[in-house]
């Protein structure tokens, strides 16, 4: 992971707006550990939804696992908060 984590997310956020899944989770990293945005489950799950829409193998099951790991620390409602925005996203949605 890069050290600006603020830039990154810029750079990934672009990439992730494209389809392209490893930007989608490493998004779903940097809200997960709150690096160069505030920390976000709701964020971090919705990202990584995302890449493992977008993504097949291993890194669909890298995806996957990381979503539900983070699954495993939120409410049933801020899981639904979460796949309401996957839902409304869009890439002008920034």
């Amino acid at each position: 992971m890069p050290q600006d984590y603020a830039a990154a997310r810029q750079w990934y956020w672009r990439a992730a707006a494209q389809g392209l899944a490893d930007a989608q989770t490493s998004l779903g990293m940097l809200y997960e550990e709150g690096l160069g945005v505030p920390q976000d489950n709701v964020r971090a799950y919705m990202w990584y939804s995302f890449a493992a829409e977008h993504s097949t193998g291993a890194s669909q099951k890298l995806a996957a696992d990381r979503r539900d790991e983070v699954a495993g620390r939120m409410t049933p409602s801020q899981i639904a908060e979460a796949q309401q925005l996957a839902r409304e996203w869009t890439p002008k949605g920034k």
